[in-house]
């Protein structure tokens, strides 16, 4: 996620992503659609006090001397930075200049003693955070805490009376075509409001776990950053947090964190102080068409196992490599983005029903849900027991289009593998294969072939010969890649 505007010390600018906010107005019914309002002056006037303007400053290192750059290895670059040492603009043991760097960005009041949500982005790494009331008075906040993979933060200010506040609403009720206003400080000129429609629902733009952003093309602009997104009963059902420009300001595209995420993370870092989710422990990826196939899946639906964590609710609960998870908690899963977010929701230690699909049909398993620690991370699957490497030997695939090889010190050195890894490794892919269409490279490793496990080059063969003579239209295979293990639904040509 990008930083606060007018920060440039800790701006990330990603394919022109810049700070944003979103509304929703609430309806179930096509019937209840609520027409254009004839002024959105009321609403403006009831919320306005209750947004604010947020300040942050924090030391930052400044470059000293002029701002010379040289070619990677020149021999001028060793010379200057002598010179540089002997004038006492730089070297081991000189002191660096700091300066003091600020940046701006909004936030809303959630109630009267002074609890008050903004992102992440804005006060990362700040040492003073100033909140600007609507009155004109200003308060230092204290940050009670802040949770990076959704990109929200709460800050806590003291105030001599109530302030007004605002309440959460059901961003899950919020359609497309919605009304929605947004209230902010984009270029420091706090209390701007703007309004617009929701575009869009459920928009991935690559900034963490758990997107499942609200489009917006109310206008939005830098310093909107952690502003609110009303629906026209003045609820918010949105936290502003990215803009897509390439021009840097508004073009209409804007994005939201949900109510229904940030509601729930805002009362746990007030609880906690952090965040508290829950973990199953599987790697997952999307359930291609391919893949559904080969599975015999009627449609590409659910989150399929790539990888289960050693000592996880998961392993514990019998959960398999390959097994396709269909519903967690009797929530539907309805793609593999769906199921991290559940998962964190879902309470820890609750006892959980997960369907699943497993050998051409639906099972259920129960998992005691288990607590995500923040510092866990994804591991790529290791090799089992070490055994004598299998004799040298390799194959063309004409099925699928590539040539494998069974692993030899060779190969181990030619791919850069760890030592004593064995297996049947990927050597050519043809340019015009189904393989290569799927992301099949030379170095990859099989590790599956029709759900049994690979061994050698020979495992292969037969695994596609059996795939062919049973009339089947793709084979699933497991391959470790550089990403990690990833299962690839492989389309069987019928050419030689």
């Amino acid at each position: 996620m990008l930083d606060a505007l007018y920060n440039p010390v800790r701006t990330k600018v990603t394919a022109a992503l810049v700070i944003v906010l979103l509304g929703v107005t609430s309806v179930s019914h096509i019937a209840n659609a609520r027409p254009a309002p004839d002024s959105f002056a009321d609403l403006a006037e009831k919320l306005l006090p209750s947004v604010v303007n947020i300040s942050t400053s924090q030391l930052v290192a400044e470059r000293q001397g002029p701002d010379f750059q040289f070619p990677p290895g020149s021999p001028f670059e060793d010379l200057f930075r002598d010179f540089m040492d002997r004038n006492g603009q730089g070297g081991q043991g000189t002191p660096t200049p700091r300066r003091r760097a600020t940046a701006l960005g909004s936030g809303f009041i959630i109630s009267a003693d002074g609890y008050i949500v903004t992102n992440n982005h804005v006060i990362d790494g700040a040492d003073e955070i100033t909140v600007r009331l609507h009155d004109g008075d200003t308060l230092e906040a204290e940050l009670i805490g802040r949770d990076p993979k959704t990109d929200v933060a709460l800050l806590k200010v003291e105030p001599e009376e109530d302030l007004p506040f605002v309440k959460w609403g059901d961003s899950d009720s919020a359609r497309i075509g919605d009304w929605a206003m947004a209230i902010g400080n984009p270029f420091g000129l706090g209390g701007t409001v703007t309004a617009g429609i929701i575009s869009a629902r459920n928009r991935d733009i690559n900034q963490g776990p758990y997107d499942d952003f609200i489009q917006t093309d109310a206008s939005i602009n830098r310093g909107n950053s952690g502003g609110p997104l009303f629906n026209l009963d003045g609820d918010v059902i949105g936290i502003n947090s990215a803009i897509y420009s390439p021009s840097g300001g508004s073009v209409g595209i804007g994005f939201a964190i949900p109510s229904a995420i940030a509601h729930s993370v805002v009362d746990q870092l007030k609880e906690y102080g952090r965040t508290r989710r829950g973990w199953l422990g599987v790697h997952i990826q999307t359930v291609t068409d391919d893949i559904a196939d080969s599975v015999g899946l009627d449609e590409a639906t659910g989150a399929m196992v790539a990888g289960v964590s050693e000592d996880s609710p998961a392993q514990d609960a019998g959960i398999k490599q390959g097994d396709v998870i269909l519903s967690f908690d009797g929530k539907e899963v309805e793609s593999m983005r769906r199921l991290p977010r559940i998962v964190a929701e879902t309470k820890i230690g609750k006892d959980v029903d997960v369907v699943i699909w497993r050998d051409g049909e639906k099972q259920t398993v129960q998992v005691e849900l288990g607590e995500l620690e923040e510092e866990v991370v994804a591991a790529s699957a290791t090799g089992s027991d070490k055994q004598e490497a299998p004799e040298v030997a390799e194959a063309s695939i004409s099925e699928l289009g590539i040539k494998v090889a069974n692993v030899d010190e060779t190969l181990r050195n030619r791919y850069n593998l760890a030592e004593g890894s064995e297996g049947v490794i990927v050597t050519e892919v043809s340019g015009d294969s189904y393989a290569a269409e799927k992301g099949v490279r030379p170095g990859d490793i099989i590790i599956e072939a029709s759900h049994r496990s690979v061994d050698t080059v020979e495992d292969v063969v037969d695994a596609v010969k059996n795939a062919v003579e049973d009339d089947k239209r793709t084979i699933l295979m497991l391959i470790e890649t550089s990403a990690g293990p990833r299962y690839f639904g492989l389309t069987l040509s019928n050419d030689d």
